[in-house]
């Protein structure tokens, strides 16, 4: 009895199958025969337009020409999405609506709405390439199948735990389009692995590739910026590495970053301030705290050490992913991808080195958000006030509780992500890892917020310890033991959190309007969403 719709033979050769060094793997047989079409006389093989770059076969020019002719319904020269949908159900291939409109977007280079044959061929061999290293990935014992224990260990590796009946289950079967189209088998033999040639078969004409989604869709520090820049740098697929995708990625975060501070700057001075000047004596409320800067010094006054602040993003964004690459190189061996607590020591470490290079700009950013009007003539004006009256030292003024906030605000934001994403992926992840817009953005504001909450008190002290010596005029220092004590002592343990009103109401903004930016530039860069 019959199980399910299965690729047509058609389409599972249309990628040719040698056996060259680059190929190896992707046909256990080694032999490959020429296959009967009707479209020959008299039942004989159809004979070759033009043979393989690689191996000299004889079938896949004149292959993908038959197909093309399949696909092109209506025979005007062009495959659309409704071409795609009758042409596919012929083959046994049932695919969404959204599905066939990501192929034809993918592949349509002149944006005329299809695929004429020269895309259509550029489409599937770029595809082929892009499952050859999805496929690479997983099969972690490099023998040429995927069974079920690496399915399991490449979703481990992207913290998603899941059973070995789970995980049999992905193999065995996979439910594509429509609730009742038939059932799509990737294991076709029944032997509870995939070859290269079932999985190729299976996703050559899907426009995703299930287990990298998860990389795709989950992207965290990349997207959203809520001001600081301790979290785990995100994970790129084998894939975007390779394409070039992953600069692009972190060009779109840096910008997106610099719109989100810009508009949330007045949040940022204001918690600045409520952290350094609020005390039981000297209360300061939201409304009252606005009002005082834009007495002092107009409404630009509100976006005062935003410059700064902008600046730094993308030296430390470039220093810390070189340095989460390196690192994941010599703590991951010869691992595609890290699990979560190599990520977080990785992670941790990447952001210790890119804070130890830009924190200068950190205090920086804090002399200017505190200065009065006319007290600086901009950056480079504060940089020598302070060089001459301080020296250098002062630019490394709260190092110390700044290093040390870095490990539970990466943590606590990572652990919680990683929790709301596995928890997402095994309830509601039936036939795509994709989250949609909310879920990504509650997952992400809900992890940075309990980031901030757990570092929050050594964020305190780092900035009074920034700030130390423009509210002291070169009084005696304190350490930050002594601060700790000192605001304990004096405002009790709440003193230890002046600013978190305003430093939470930022968020949500920050998170939307980053998310927002990102994806438009995203657009703007060439950078295809999934």
């Amino acid at each position: 009895m019959q199980q399910g719709s299965f690729v047509s033979p058609l389409l599972s050769g249309v990628c040719c199958e040698c056996r060259s060094e680059e190929h190896e793997g992707s046909h256990p047989g080694g032999v490959r025969t020429t296959s009967m079409h009707p479209g020959g006389h008299g039942g004989e093989p159809c004979p070759a337009a033009h043979t393989c770059e690689t191996c000299g076969g004889a079938e896949q020019e004149h292959r993908l020409k038959v197909l093309f002719q399949i696909l092109d319904v209506n025979g005007d020269g062009g495959i659309c999405v409704n071409d795609l949908t009758i042409g596919l159900k012929k083959l046994g291939v049932h695919r969404t609506e959204h599905e066939l409109k990501k192929i034809v977007k993918a592949g349509d280079k002149d944006l005329d709405g299809q695929l004429d044959f020269e895309e259509f061929v550029h489409y599937l061999r770029d595809h082929e390439k892009k499952l050859r290293l999805v496929f690479k990935s997983l099969d972690k014992k490099n023998d040429g199948h995927i069974d079920s224990q690496e399915i399991m260990q490449s979703l481990r590796d992207l913290g998603v735990h899941i059973s070995e009946q789970q995980a049999e289950k992905i193999l065995k079967r996979i439910r594509r389009g429509h609730i009742w189209a038939p059932i799509m088998y990737m294991d076709k033999n029944g032997t509870m692995t995939i070859d290269w040639s079932e999985w190729r078969d299976y996703h050559l004409l899907h426009p995703a590739d299930n287990i990298p989604e998860i990389i795709l869709y989950w992207k965290h520090s990349t997207i959203f910026d809520v001001g600081e820049s301790l979290m785990v740098p995100d994970e790129f697929t084998a894939e975007e590495k390779d394409t070039g995708m992953w600069w692009r990625h972190l060009v779109a975060g840096g910008g997106a970053g610099a719109v989100s501070r810009t508009c949330t700057a007045p949040l940022d001075r204001l918690k600045v301030l409520m952290q350094v000047h609020a005390s039981r004596c000297n209360t300061m409320c939201i409304t009252g705290g606005f009002s005082q800067m834009i007495r002092e010094g107009g409404v630009r006054s509100l976006w005062r050490g935003n410059g700064i602040n902008v600046l730094k993003i993308a030296p430390e964004s470039a220093i810390k992913f070189m340095a989460y690459e390196q690192i994941k190189r010599i703590i991951g061996s010869n691992q595609e991808r890290l699990g979560i607590l190599e990520r977080l020591v990785a992670g941790s470490l990447a952001g210790a080195i890119a804070q130890s290079s830009i924190y200068p700009m950190e205090v920086l950013k804090t002399r200017l958000a505190l200065g009065r009007t006319g007290q600086y003539t901009g950056i480079a004006g504060c940089f020598k006030h302070i060089l001459q009256k301080e020296g250098l030292g002062a630019f490394y003024k709260g190092y110390v509780p700044n290093m040390l906030g870095i490990i539970p605000y990466a943590g606590i934001d990572l652990a919680v992500y990683e929790t709301l994403k596995n928890s997402w992926l095994q309830r509601f992840a039936t036939d795509s890892a994709d989250p949609g817009v909310f879920v990504l953005l509650a997952c992400g504001t809900m992890s940075s917020t309990c980031g901030q909450l757990a570092s929050y008190p050594l964020a305190l002290v780092r900035t009074r310890m920034q700030a130390q010596a423009a509210s002291l005029d070169g009084g005696p220092q304190m350490t930050m033991s002594g601060l700790f004590r000192h605001i304990v002592r004096t405002e009790g343990a709440t003193g230890l959190y002046r600013g978190l009103a305003p430093n939470f109401m930022k968020v949500i903004p920050a998170v939307s309007i980053s998310y927002v930016v990102y994806e438009n530039l995203k657009a703007t860069l060439g950078v295809q969403s999934r």
